[in-house]
C-alpha cells in the first residue's frame, strides 16, 4: 500500500502553527529509545479512572520501520493491576507519520510538529480521536477521544525520556 493511503490531503501540505509551536517535523531519530510512559483514562461510563505506568520503546526493523512496544501495569479504582502491552509499527515520511497496527493494517497518521491533530479512525461503532502535543520535546502528549454506543473515554499519555 503506498504512503498516499495513509496520509490524506488535509496533512499533506505544512500543518498550521499557532504563535509559539515548535515547527520542525520530529523524525524517527528523535523517537528513537525508551520513553517513560504515564497515561490516566478518565471513562464517562465508569466511575473509577484508569492509571497505566510503563515504557514505550521505539526501535527501528530491517525494514526502517520503527516498531513502538509499549508495557505497563494498568490499574483501575481498586481492582488488582494488570500487565498491559501494545505494539504498533511507526512508518515515518516527508511528510509525516503512518501509524499501522502490529499485523500492518492501517491505524491513524499525523504530523510530528507543533499541536498536531491525527486522522480519524473509525472501528465498527466506535470512533477513536487523537491529537498530539510536541511543544515541549522531549515530553509529548498524546490525547485520545473515543465514543461510541458503549464508550465515552479521554485517554492521555504522557511520554518522557526514560532515565539512563
Amino acid at each position: 500500500m503506498g504512503w498516499a493511503a495513509y496520509f490524506p490531503s488535509v496533512i499533506r501540505g505544512a500543518a498550521p502553527r499557532l504563535k509559539g509551536e515548535m515547527t520542525a517535523m520530529l523524525t524517527a531519530r528523535d523517537f528513537s529509545g525508551v520513553w517513560q510512559l504515564e497515561r490516566t483514562i478518565t471513562d464517562a461510563l465508569n466511575p473509577h479512572a484508569g492509571r497505566f505506568a510503563g515504557t514505550a520503546t521505539f526501535a527501528a526493523d530491517d525494514a526502517g520501520v520503527l516498531a513502538y512496544i509499549e508495557t505497563g501495569k494498568l490499574h483501575y479504582g481498586d481492582a488488582a493491576p494488570m500487565v498491559a502491552t501494545r505494539r504498533y509499527r511507526w512508518l515515518f515520511a516527508n511528510t509525516g507519520v503512518a501509524v499501522q497496527f502490529a499485523n500492518g493494517a492501517p491505524f491513524h497518521s499525523f504530523v510530528p510538529a507543533g499541536h498536531a491533530a491525527g486522522t480519524d479512525h473509525p472501528c465498527g461503532a466506535d470512533l477513536y480521536q487523537v491529537r498530539y502535543d510536541f511543544t515541549c520535546w522531549p515530553q509529548w502528549r498524546a490525547t485520545w477521544a473515543v465514543k461510541g454506543p458503549r464508550k465515552n473515554y479521554v485517554s492521555v499519555s504522557h511520554y518522557a525520556r526514560a532515565a539512563c
